[in-house]
């Protein structure tokens, strides 16, 4: 089977590809699609995170494993698009390149047959320009996340209770 996917970039203009690509393809194999549609050279690390219907970012599968060990890391190019991706689960998030942070909203659209005489991956349709700079994210913590009333809650102004040395150089 073929999925066919809608990549947005996350910005108020308009900038989206449409690509269509094997089911069994890995995430690093989509990855590079995505890559190559948007104009980078794919030389940046990059995640998918699993989400649901409101784009809540879930678990991630990375381009790399940059764990320390402790925690098992799912990779792209252990990872199927199938593994991750269905009618009830459609939606993932992009990120590249983790210094600009440049956000995708990545949806199935749709699951065809394969056509005769077509090559996958095939970027479908094209539309809007990226722009130079990564769009602005505005990085917000849900309310109650950090209550100064919380026991673990510090106040940093109160760094002489932080028991180090001021003269550690």
């Amino acid at each position: 089977m073929i999925y066919r996917f809608r990549i947005i970039l996350d910005t108020e203009e308009d900038v989206f590809r449409d690509i269509e690509i094997e089911q069994d393809a890995t995430l690093e194999q989509f990855h590079n699609v995505i890559t190559q549609s948007f104009g980078f050279d794919g030389t940046e690390m990059a995640s998918f995170y699993i989400s649901d219907d409101q784009w809540t970012q879930g678990e991630e599968i990375s381009l790399f494993d940059m764990s320390d060990g402790s925690q098992p890391v799912r990779l792209m190019n252990e990872t199927s698009l199938i593994d991750v991706v269905n009618e009830s689960s459609p939606k993932l998030i992009y990120v590249y390149d983790f210094l600009s942070m440049w956000t995708f909203l990545v949806e199935l659209a749709e699951i065809a047959e394969y056509e005769g005489g077509m090559e996958y991956p095939n970027v479908m349709f094209v539309h809007g320009q990226l722009p130079d700079t990564a769009p602005d994210k505005e990085f917000k913590a849900d309310s109650g996340d950090f209550d100064e009333e919380d026991e673990g809650f510090m106040d940093l102004d109160e760094y002489d209770d932080l028991g180090f040395d001021e003269n550690w150089n």
